[in-house]
């Protein structure tokens, strides 16, 4: 889940009634005035593998495409395990496909390598209702050489991380959630838990807490997170963020719950996939607890608490962009279909959600009513939030709160500065290959991480990380 917005960014009036649009909205196109055959598009994305009851939902949505831009959907969802390896097969092969998703860790090689349309004009000329619904920072962020390859996803396109946990079991040991904002709090939570409850409290996937970076650099769109400019410093230096002392010291305090089995073992190859944890962390806002982080993780009384700040970077922005093949056979069609996910509530819900009738209904006052909670697809990676109908079991727009986090959120220095990797695509590509072999292990606390920080380095200067910081300090120099 989630991402920031830079600057004050409102959402205008149409969309706030997209908002509370219910079954059938289509505040979008009309029937596609094309009389030409049906096209089938091939979407690739990441989540938690093909649903199973996949087969009954496009047998609702593709006839509701096909009337409307004249297009059949199909999926591969691909779990996200097996995501890095699937998408570097797709790009280097030249695999065929209309539309994929990506992120800020593949977005520029993918332009760079010429996997992407560059939909510049298009996105203007033929989804004007697309290109005038998000905000033009968001387009601003995902140009590559003054030219857009993607659709951004607007959603919470700023950067927050929360502290969710299994309210019943916080306050069976009389832990005051609300209070535990910084690690040394956590470990002490934690350890109480443990004590009580036995097992390993703080679930971890092999991401562990790479949101420490995260929250406090801005690696620059350059898909290396050991390379980046710090929030807040005017000078614009670029650094290797993992050798800042406070991050360290927060990473020390992870090994330590690793080794005390606060951390589950198996944290350096684990996936998302638990289904219950009473304690995780996750990037997104607190109303998620209550809509998403409770019932997808089988927490009945679920809590989120902010840890840091909010942030908002061109990276926050790229965390979920739809980009079309260069050799799309019908790119119009594809981005019709870009087009009508962000504008039609009703295709919008039918991503999000899932099976209508299966997976949610629609209540009588407009909302939607979910039947369970094994959809499979990840709804960040398909379109824009705020045309999502809310559900019937909170009664707050949680919307309104993913708004204000973006519109408060502490923007990078670095925003509106894109980094030309074309010097450097083969130094970066070692140094991603570098950094991918050691984060689950530096960042679950598998291993001491200034041990390990030190070998890390001392691969990246091999592999060319001087290089990259020379020239992204050239080019930041370059533009003050």
């Amino acid at each position: 889940m989630k991402k920031k917005q830079f600057l004050a960014l409102a959402l205008s009036a149409v969309m706030a009634g997209g908002m509370l649009a219910g079954c059938g909205s289509s505040n979008s196109s009309s029937k596609s005035d094309a009389k030409d055959e049906v096209v089938t598009l091939k979407w690739i994305t990441v989540g938690g593998g093909m649903p199973k009851d996949y087969d009954e939902w496009l047998e609702q949505i593709n006839p509701y495409l096909e009337e409307k831009i004249g297009v059949n959907i199909d999926m591969e969802v691909v779990p996200w395990g097996d995501w890095d390896n699937r998408r570097s097969v797709i790009t280097n092969s030249g695999e065929y496909f209309d539309i994929l998703f990506t992120d800020q860790n593949r977005y520029s090689s993918e332009v760079s390598t010429g996997a992407l349309l560059d939909i510049t004009d298009l996105v203007q000329s033929d989804a004007k209702e697309l290109y005038d619904m998000i905000p033009e920072d968001y387009w601003k962020a995902v140009e590559v050489g003054g030219k857009i390859y993607g659709v951004p996803t607007y959603k919470d396109s700023s950067l927050s991380e929360y502290f969710v946990w299994d309210q019943d079991i916080a306050d069976k040991y009389n832990i005051d959630v609300n209070s535990v904002t910084d690690f040394n709090s956590l470990y002490d939570a934690l350890k109480t838990i443990k004590e009580g409850e036995g097992g390993s409290p703080y679930f971890m996937s092999k991401n562990g807490a790479n949101y420490l970076l995260n929250l406090n650099y801005d690696d620059l769109s350059s898909g290396l997170p050991a390379i980046g400019v710090k929030y807040g410093d005017d000078t614009k230096t670029v650094v290797n963020p993992l050798d800042d002392e406070e991050i360290l010291s927060n990473l020390d305090i992870v090994r330590k719950m690793y080794q005390e089995g606060i951390i589950n073992g198996d944290a350096p190859t684990a996936d998302d996939s638990n289904k219950y944890a009473m304690f995780f962390a996750a990037q997104g806002w607190s109303g998620a607890a209550k809509t998403t982080w409770g019932p997808n993780s089988g927490i009945t009384n679920c809590t989120a608490v902010q840890y840091g700040k909010t942030v908002v970077s061109n990276t926050t922005v790229r965390g979920s962009i739809n980009g079309i093949y260069s050799g799309c056979k019908n790119p119009e069609k594809a981005l019709a279909l870009l087009n009508l996910i962000n504008t039609d509530s009703k295709v919008r819900d039918w991503f999000y959600y899932g099976v209508e009738g299966t997976d949610f209904e629609y209540t009588d006052d407009n909302k939607v009513h979910r039947l369970g909670t094994d959809w499979n697809m990840a709804g960040y990676t398909q379109g824009t939030f705020f045309n999502v109908t809310q559900t019937d079991d909170v009664d707050f727009n949680q919307w309104d709160e993913v708004k204000e986090l973006n519109e408060n959120a502490t923007p990078s220095e670095m925003i509106g500065f894109n980094l030309d990797t074309s010097n450097i695509e083969t130094e970066l590509a070692n140094c991603r290959a570098v950094y991918e072999k050691y984060y689950s292990e530096l960042f679950t606390g598998a291993q001491d991480p200034r041990e390990l920080v030190k070998t890390i380095d001392a691969e990246l200067e091999t592999a060319g990380w001087e290089t990259i910081r020379e020239e992204a300090q050239k080019q930041i120099d370059a533009q003050k």
